[in-house]
């Protein structure tokens, strides 16, 4: 009989580790990636996850690809051409594949790749023309605990292996190492140790061989506090990136500095930076500009009440060989230069103005702008010439004012060719030759044509510097085969595809009753982002930090443990023993562990959780013995123990001789991700406040008290008065942080 049980109970076993099917939450295809989330599953360590279309069948996915979010897991399969595809989700216990869940049949889309980036056969970036990966391509994925430690070797660079993102991309500077490199952002990144003035910059000495991407994973991946500067560079792409808060030296969120070609920036969401020193940049200086480039493609990008968004054009002193175009970006209640134009020859097209309190698009120096097929929704200027027109008419006195009404600049004037654009709400629009208008032969904001082919006459020149159009755009030697949309087809293409994946992770729905004619700051709105913080709780495979940065981060903010990277130094455990490297090597969740803690008499591991939890604890691969958790004995089977905790302290000492490689706490439910709704939130009392407040918390511990630029006016102590008569009206943030190193934010209206 005894035998009979414990053949029973071996063949129970795996049955009793094996981890149910999950069930999906979402599962959607887009711009050539697919994606799929799903609810935790018991007992699973991991997930692999495989896609089949394209004419692949179970392609597993990168560890990186995977996140957990505490209340759902994500999955994003990128690299893929258009298509069918389906997503096969399965979680791991014990080293062992459990039940799959398949989604339905999803629709994967091209990638619209038009414009002059695309011009003399290039594919600016990593991934092919149909949207796989360039062939011999480097993946690099880096997050917030992975950004100063990612490594490489790149051919050409003065020392090997280059060691965090910024050195590397300095590796490739010198345009000698021929691999595509492909560098994937995962979460909320801020910035790196080493940066050139607050900005991660791109070079490759215009290496026409040379490939490069920087791509966010998923809907949440947020360049923050840094900005991307493209200096000396070919072939670059830029994707699916949410840019905020940059304070950066130069103050751009991306920049194109000089000597650029072939550049594609693309599906990536601009928000607020940091004020700088001038009137014109307390939302932050240019969003997306560009000087001294050329073939340049700006596409299906999402500015969020910008105030200075496209930059167009410096001192380059020729209208000769420049070329961008400008296509499906939503320019969502920014307030000017979309673009602002000097010197190049600009396609601009099936944009969507929606809401813009000073203008549109405008022209200086010589440039020939073509505006087509537009959508503008109260953008209250949707066209200027610099110094003509509607730029320098005073609508008080009727007349033309040199002097004071210039709206955005005294440069000489260039030439906007217009054709199919719709309007709707605009104060005022000068067609070339329009009756009702006076002297509109010279005082004319755009020359309207009636079909795309028409040229603009030699004759038509602009009223400062006498400057003609060229009309690049119907020279087959110069223009790119393209197919525009209606206005009205555009601005619905652009609301559902500009920007990040589905629209990114942050949202704001904009007042258009305030918000259209308004340039100033939007004060939530800029509270809102300065103290953003990402859901993400863990990054499957990913390395561990040194511990909790701003927010949550990418990492595991020391609730997992990984002898190898962090010895005994942790900051949620306190751990007591000895390690070794000498006791075998562990391969657990796409990490190799080398180094274990001896679970010996001494050795002790304390720690309290604040809420209930799933411990797990990985030993040698195979094998059996016991651990006491809490003083009660549990068995290991397999080299893993994974077990429920309740609330309160916890203590891990010696059952038999065994040795601990990884250890992992992770809360139950929705307190898994610290950042999302339920989690404590600060107390500010009274509120508005005059010349007292006092801020609440569970214990006391130092606060700051942010300005809504970001800047630093106070600090204090919670549960204790603090005195607010220093302090200027207006609305501010506070922060603290708490027990486990997660920033808590709460706001202060000082009357």
């Amino acid at each position: 009989m005894k035998k009979l049980l414990t053949i029973f109970l071996l063949l129970l076993t795996p049955a009793l580790l094996r981890a149910q099917a999950p069930v999906l939450v979402e599962s959607s295809g887009w711009l050539e990636t697919a994606y799929v989330r799903w609810q935790p599953v018991a007992n699973a360590q991991s997930y692999n996850v495989y896609y089949t279309g394209g004419g692949l069948v179970n392609q597993k996915l990168d560890d990186q690809l995977i996140r957990n979010y505490g209340t759902f897991y994500r999955a994003d399969a990128l690299g893929l051409q258009p298509g069918a595809y389906t997503l096969k989700v399965v979680p791991v216990v014990g080293g062992v594949e459990g039940t799959a869940t398949t989604t339905p049949s999803l629709t994967v889309l091209a990638q619209d790749r038009t414009g002059f980036a695309f011009s003399n056969g290039r594919v600016p970036g990593a991934y092919n023309a149909n949207g796989t990966v360039k062939a011999n391509a480097v993946v690099l994925y880096i997050t917030q605990n992975s950004k100063n430690t990612v490594s490489l070797n790149v051919t050409g660079a003065t020392t090997n292996p280059c060691v965090g993102l910024q050195t590397i991309l300095d590796g490739f500077k010198k345009g000698r190492d021929a691999r595509p490199l492909l560098v994937r952002l995962v979460g909320n990144i801020t910035d790196l140790s080493y940066m050139l003035n607050g900005d991660l910059v791109i070079e490759n000495n215009n290496f026409a061989s040379g490939y490069i991407t920087l791509e966010g994973v998923g809907n949440d991946a947020v360049a923050n506090g840094w900005g991307i500067r493209i200096k000396g560079a070919s072939n670059v792409e830029i994707r699916n990136i949410g840019t905020m808060n940059c304070d950066s030296d130069e103050g751009d969120n991306i920049g194109l500095q000089q000597d650029n070609d072939y550049i594609w920036v693309h599906n990536s969401d601009f928000f607020y930076g940091h004020a700088g020193s001038a009137a014109d940049q307390v939302k932050g200086d240019g969003a997306l500009d560009c000087k001294k480039s050329t073939y340049v493609t700006f596409s299906y990008n999402h500015f969020w009440d910008s105030g200075k968004s496209n930059l167009l054009g410096l001192s380059e002193g020729t209208t000769q060989g420049l070329y961008i175009t400008y296509h499906h970006n939503w320019y969502d209640h920014s307030d000017s230069r979309h673009p602002r134009v000097r010197f190049y020859s600009a396609h601009v097209y099936n944009n969507y103005y929606d809401g813009n309190a000073k203008y549109g698009a405008g022209s200086t120096e010589g440039s020939s702008v073509f505006m087509e097929g537009n959508y503008f929704r109260n953008c209250k200027y949707p066209m200027l010439t610099s110094m003509q027109g509607t730029d320098v008419y005073n609508p008080a006195t009727g007349r033309n004012d040199y002097t004071n009404m210039p709206i955005f600049s005294n440069e000489d004037g260039g030439t906007i060719k217009a054709f199919d654009n719709f309007m709707s709400g605009q104060t005022r629009f000068v067609p070339y030759g329009a009756t009702g208008f006076p002297n509109s032969t010279v005082d004319f904001d755009a020359y309207v044509v009636s079909a795309r082919t028409q040229t603009v006459p030699g004759t038509v020149l602009s009223a400062y510097g006498r400057n003609a159009y060229n009309n690049f755009d119907t020279n087959p030697a110069v223009m790119y085969t393209y197919t525009p949309d209606a206005p009205a087809a555009a601005m619905s293409n652009v609301t559902l595809y500009a920007g990040r994946v589905k629209g990114g992770d942050f949202q704001w729905t904009f007042n258009n009753a305030v918000d259209d004619a308004s340039s100033a700051v939007n004060v939530p709105l800029q509270m809102a982002l300065v103290s953003y913080a990402t859901g993400l709780v863990a990054v499957q495979g990913d390395a561990p930090g040194p511990g909790p940065g701003p927010g949550p981060g990418t990492g595991t903010s020391g609730m997992e443990h990984n002898f190898t990277a962090a010895g005994t130094t942790s900051t949620f455990y306190t751990i007591t023993g000895n390690l070794s490297t000498s006791q075998g090597t562990v391969v657990y969740n796409g990490l190799n562990l080398t180094q274990c803690l001896k679970i010996e008499s001494v050795t002790n591991i304390a720690f309290t959780t604040t809420a209930a939890a799933t411990l797990t604890l990985v030993f040698n691969t195979g094998f059996s013995g016991n651990i006491k958790v809490d003083g009660v004995t549990q068995t290991i089977s397999g080299g893993l123990l994974t077990m429920p905790l309740p609330v309160g302290p916890h203590q891990i000492i010696k059952g038999t001789t065994a040795n601990l490689y990884f250890m992992s706490t992770v809360y139950n439910g929705t307190l898994a991700a610290r950042s999302q709704a339920g989690a404590l939130a600060v107390n500010v009392y009274p509120n508005p406040a005059e010349n007292e407040v006092l801020v609440n918390w569970k214990s006391n511990r130092a606060f700051s008290l942010l300005s809504a630029t970001g800047s630093l006016v106070k600090t204090g102590m919670t549960n204790q008065p603090v005195d607010l008569s220093d302090v200027k009206p207006g609305l501010y943030l506070v922060q603290i942080r708490d027990e486990d190193g997660y920033l808590r934010t709460g706001r202060l209206l000082k009357q």
